[in-house]
C-alpha cells in the first residue's frame, strides 16, 4: 500500500459494533432432570398371575378364570435444560500470543469516539498494538470478545496482526488477563467480508459460550490505495 497509509476497520464495522452492543454476552441456567418415577407399591410385590377354578354348580367341569393384572405406569420422560458452556469470570486482557505465527502484543482498551466510530490503535511510527474493544465481553467470559489490530505500520512496515491470514484451524490463541490467568482459545474459522457488507450479527451476536474475534483489514486495493475487507478470526475458549 501507499506509504502512510494504515488498514484500519472500515466504519461499517464501527457501525456494527455500536449497534450491537446490547447483543454482547448471554446467561444460561442448567436444571438437573428429576429421576424416572418408581413403579406403584402394588406392582413391585405383586405375585404373578395365576388361573383359580370355580366349581360350576350342576357339578360340571368348573370353569377356569383369570386372576386381575396389576396395573403399571410409565414413567414420563422429562425434558432437560442444556447446560451451557464454562466461561471465565471478566478480566480486562493484557496481552495476546499466537504461538504459530510466532505473535505476542500487548493489548490497548479501546472504545468509541465522540461520533459513535470504534477507536483503532495509534500507530505514532512504530507500529501499534492489539486492541480490545471494551464494548465487548472480556477474554473468557461468556459471548464474543473482539481485538483488533493493524495490518500494515507506518513506513510501509508489517502490522500486528499482518500474518493473520496465516493462522489456521486449531491454532492456539492465548489471552493474558489482569488477574493473573489465561484464556486459551482454539481456532475455529476465517473468513474474509467486503466492509459494505460485513456480517455484524455473525461476528457480534451472541454466543453460548466464551469465543474471541480477532479483526484486522483485508483485500488491498492498488488503484485506490486502501483496504477494500476485513478478515475474521473465529475461536473458542479451550480452557
Amino acid at each position: 500500500m501507499k506509504p502512510g497509509r494504515r488498514g484500519l476497520l472500515g466504519g461499517s464495522t464501527a457501525a456494527g459494533l455500536l449497534l450491537l452492543l446490547a447483543l454482547t454476552g448471554c446467561g444460561g441456567a442448567t436444571t438437573a432432570a428429576p429421576g424416572a418415577a418408581a413403579l406403584p407399591a402394588a406392582a413391585a410385590s405383586s405375585p404373578a398371575p395365576t388361573e383359580t377354578a370355580s366349581p360350576d354348580p350342576d357339578g360340571s367341569s368348573p370353569a377356569t378364570t383369570q386372576a386381575p393384572q396389576p396395573h403399571t405406569s410409565t414413567p414420563t420422560p422429562v425434558p432437560t435444560t442444556p447446560v451451557a458452556p464454562a466461561v471465565l469470570a471478566a478480566s480486562d486482557p493484557v496481552a495476546l500470543s499466537i504461538p504459530a505465527i510466532g505473535l505476542r502484543t500487548d493489548l490497548l482498551s479501546l472504545g468509541l469516539r465522540d461520533d459513535g466510530s470504534l477507536q483503532v490503535p495509534d500507530d505514532t511510527g512504530n507500529g501499534a498494538p492489539a486492541g480490545w474493544y471494551n464494548g465487548s465481553p472480556t477474554p473468557g467470559a461468556r459471548g464474543p470478545a473482539v481485538i483488533l489490530g493493524h495490518v500494515n505500520a507506518l513506513g510501509g512496515h508489517k502490522g500486528v496482526f499482518a500474518d493473520l491470514r496465516k493462522v489456521t484451524v486449531g491454532a492456539e490463541i492465548n489471552v493474558y488477563r489482569a488477574d493473573g490467568s489465561t484464556a486459551v482459545f482454539r481456532v475455529d474459522h476465517g473468513a474474509s467480508y467486503s466492509k459494505g457488507d460485513f456480517p455484524t450479527l455473525e461476528v457480534y451476536g451472541n454466543t453460548a459460550g466464551a469465543e474471541l474475534r480477532l479483526i484486522t483489514c483485508d483485500g488491498y486495493n492498488p488503484a485506490t490505495g486502501l483496504f477494500d475487507d476485513n478478515y475474521v478470526i473465529y475461536a473458542k475458549l479451550q480452557t
